[in-house]
């Protein structure tokens, strides 16, 4: 069986650091990351989805972690399609544009380009450290099973080697009737990793939870079973405790995919209070019990 790793997709949140869930003591970023890597081995940075990192912050995360942590990171939201606030960019590469949010379409190739460039450079001290792992590309909802998208994520694999990629979609198209075994025998020819998600179904972003490995690293991602799944606001979005009986549910599946692959990252994303952390710890000990 491989190596199974655990962990949340968030460690900064204000809603977590209002919890309780650290220590007094922790009262600095570097005193808080320090305190969950005695948690948990691996974490998720959602933050870089919201605005590309920087080589010092990433380097500093490096050094306030121990051997053997992982950083998965979640891409830029303009490398993944999605709508992006002009205030993202740095500010060099911001278009001039009334534009309060815009697509890749809006920026000159050059611009597109050195927002890539910048995006992996700022990863190199954690590459570097052998703290890297994978780079999570979330699609939206509206990147269909299609030839064109299928090129697109041969082009994200292309740019971001030697780093490993997940893909997460966020389409039906994708798994609907005998799309299931095309989308994950693509994947797997291409060494792709298969994002596995547990979240809400009956919305138009939703995908079954398909449990399924197609390289040698499986991740799953928990997003909860809000009944707000639509919500604007983000903590009533994924502000969803699981269950002991529902984590049990899903411990076996962990185990088959671990049996299959050298690692499996498993990453709780129900980002509200400590439920991330109380579930991946729970879920954490299930796998080892």
């Amino acid at each position: 069986m491989g190596e199974i790793k655990v962990g949340t997709a968030s460690w900064t949140d204000r809603t977590l650091l209002d919890s309780g869930w650290y220590p007094p003591e922790a009262t600095s970023a570097e005193q808080r990351l320090a305190y969950y890597a005695t948690q948990f081995p691996l974490v998720e940075v959602d933050s870089t989805y919201y605005a590309p990192p920087n080589e010092q912050t990433t380097r500093l995360w490096a050094q306030r972690t121990p051997p053997g942590f992982t950083f998965n990171i979640k891409a830029f939201s303009l490398l993944t399609g999605h709508p992006t606030k002009v205030a993202a960019l740095p500010k060099d590469l911001r278009p001039d544009t009334a534009k309060p949010n815009i697509y890749p379409k809006d920026v000159p190739a050059q611009t597109y380009e050195d927002v890539w460039a910048r995006f992996l450079d700022a990863l190199e001290p954690l590459a570097e450290a052998d703290k890297l792992g994978l780079l999570l590309f979330q699609f939206p909802p509206w990147f269909t099973i299609r030839r064109s998208n299928k090129q697109t994520l041969l082009e994200v694999a292309a740019r971001c080697k030697p780093h490993r990629v997940a893909v997460e979609f966020r389409h039906a198209s994708w798994f609907t009737g005998d799309n299931e075994r095309e989308t994950l025998d693509f994947l797997r020819a291409h060494d792709l990793a298969y994002v596995v998600v547990d979240m809400p179904q009956g919305h138009r972003s939703s995908i079954p939870p398909v449990v399924a490995a197609t390289s040698d690293v499986a991740a799953i991602r928990f997003h909860g079973h809000s009944d707000r799944w639509t919500s604007r606001d983000i903590h009533e979005k994924f502000g969803y405790l699981y269950s002991t009986r529902e984590l049990q549910s899903w411990a076996p599946k962990v185990r088959s995919l671990a049996e299959k692959t050298a690692s499996t990252h498993v990453l709780m994303n129900n980002c509200y209070s400590d439920y991330a952390q109380r579930n991946a710890a729970e879920l954490a000990a299930m796998l080892t019990s």
